[in-house]
């Protein structure tokens, strides 16, 4: 294949991966940005009232389904997928959607429902901690974006007109990052 039948189809791919992954790549910038920017994403925080001799345990292997029974008791249902559990603390999986929250004390179980806020969910899909579907997709989407971005070097590089703008471009590009990660 000539190099300009090799430039077209790079360009065609490029844009194609681009174009599909693009809301994935936005939700991954507009959260990184604002989370580094400080700004707190809503959430909504009830308090549920257990009853007295309500008990959990953090070890347990069907921790999932007795966290759903005692939820299923107070007429809440959540689709959990897994339950993180630290240090007696137990939250259920996925937090980029409605979630609760466990913490066995020596006082009794205290438990809470969490409702995110669309911020909150964005952060916490960009996080990994959304369902398993879409971390899979996640790891889609990553290995696209690496493409994307030597694909489009590739098809810089190739073109005459651009190669030097390209060349600057990466050069400064790497020393920002490195200026600002690591030097700085």
């Amino acid at each position: 294949m000539n190099k300009v039948k090799t430039r077209k189809l790079l360009i065609l791919f490029h844009l194609f991966l681009a174009a599909l992954l693009a809301p994935s790549f936005l939700m991954v910038g507009i959260t990184g940005a604002l989370d580094q920017a400080g700004i707190e994403p809503a959430i909504e925080d009830i308090d549920l009232i257990l009853p007295a001799e309500s008990r959990l345990d953090p070890n347990s292997l069907t921790l999932k389904q007795d966290i759903s029974r005692l939820l299923a008791a107070q007429n809440i249902y959540l689709d959990i997928e897994s339950v993180r559990s630290r240090n007696g603390k137990m939250t259920t999986r996925p937090t980029s959607r409605t979630f609760a929250r466990f913490d066995q004390t020596t006082d009794g179980l205290q438990a809470s429902l969490h409702k995110p806020g669309l911020q909150y969910s964005m952060m916490e899909l960009h996080k990994g901690h959304g369902p398993a579907i879409f971390k899979t997709y996640q790891i889609i989407a990553g290995i696209a974006l690496f493409l994307v971005i030597i694909g489009g070097l590739i098809v810089g590089l190739l073109a005459k007109a651009y190669r030097k703008s390209v060349l600057v471009s990466l050069s400064l590009g790497t020393l920002l990052f490195l200026g600002f990660g690591f030097a700085a």
